[in-house]
């Protein structure tokens, strides 16, 4: 399946008012007039995993350099955070990057360009389809405050999921990263442990992000790794559920940055920006708090 999404284009400088919601990057020549459409065109293409998105749009200057830049901005915008479980970093984490095609058109010195993204999902439709059903019924059963959402969940996923441990050493199945293999197959590496928390957070009502970064271990070996943010009393507690299933205990249950040894996070979670969205808890959880 195809979408079609239509932006005019033009000069930043003879634009005003066209970024309100979504503005690319100052460096580029172009501002999309009706940005909002077009993100929302693109995060439903993911949603419904399109085989390709198309983008096609009109300009009177050449912005043919502008062209990937142009598509990472797009896709970012359509990756951000929503109110909706299914969006956000649901999606982040459960495709691999995407090809882009691109070119244009000229004629009487306006120019038609076209993006074609095509997105690398690690499921299909109807894999997704089934961690709908999955979670609407987990999450069914998990109420009461704030904590019991969070503890309800991060239970659930301990004593129904088991670590992969040849998919970690191979590297090789993507499968395994997602909601679907923690949710439906019960087995599945750090990044679907951390997705379907997320889903199940977000279903409960809870905010919530995936992380990603590097762990140390004490023999000073480093692996690339995810793990969860999840919001209480508006501020953002650490958890890592893979770590805490593995070893059997609950060491990294809702605890502060700093009581999480061995874990650093992308620079992406350390900026200003992010962590003003995202208020970290300066010391671990107490449930007697």
């Amino acid at each position: 399946m195809k979408l079609r999404l239509f932006a005019l284009l033009a000069a930043a400088l003879m634009l005003t008012g066209c970024g309100e919601h979504y503005e690319m990057r100052r460096d580029l020549s172009v501002y999309f007039e009706n940005t909002d459409q077009v993100v929302e065109g693109i995060r439903r293409g993911l949603s419904e995993h399109w085989e390709n998105i198309v983008v096609e749009y009109s300009s009177h200057g050449d912005n043919m350099q502008d062209i990937e830049a142009i598509a990472e901005e797009l896709m970012e915008f359509a990756l951000a955070e929503t109110d909706s479980p299914t969006q956000g970093d649901y999606l982040r984490q459960q495709y691999g990057g995407y090809h882009l095609q691109y070119g244009r058109t000229a004629s009487s010195g306006s120019y038609d360009y076209f993006l074609t993204i095509k997105p690398d999902y690690y499921t299909t439709q109807k894999q997704e389809q089934q961690v709908t059903e999955a979670v609407r019924e987990i999450a069914g059963n998990m109420t009461g405050s704030e904590y019991e959402r969070v503890r309800a969940v991060y239970e659930y996923l301990k004593e129904n999921v088991d670590y992969d441990k040849a998919a970690a050493k191979s590297g090789s199945n993507s499968l395994k990263a997602t909601a679907y293999a923690a949710l439906i197959q019960h087995k599945a590496v750090c990044q679907g442990y951390a997705v379907a928390a997320y889903r199940l957070f977000r279903e409960c009502g809870l905010p919530a992000r995936v992380v990603t970064g590097t762990v140390t271990y004490e023999d000073g070996r480093q692996e690339y790794h995810a793990w969860d943010l999840v919001g209480i009393g508006g501020r953002y507690y650490e958890l890592d559920i893979t770590w805490d299933d593995q070893i059997g205990s609950e060491d990294y249950f809702l605890r502060s940055a700093a009581d999480m040894p061995g874990h650093r996070k992308d620079d992406k979670f350390l900026t200003e920006s992010f962590l003003n969205t995202c208020p970290p808890a300066s010391e671990s959880y107490s449930a007697g708090r």
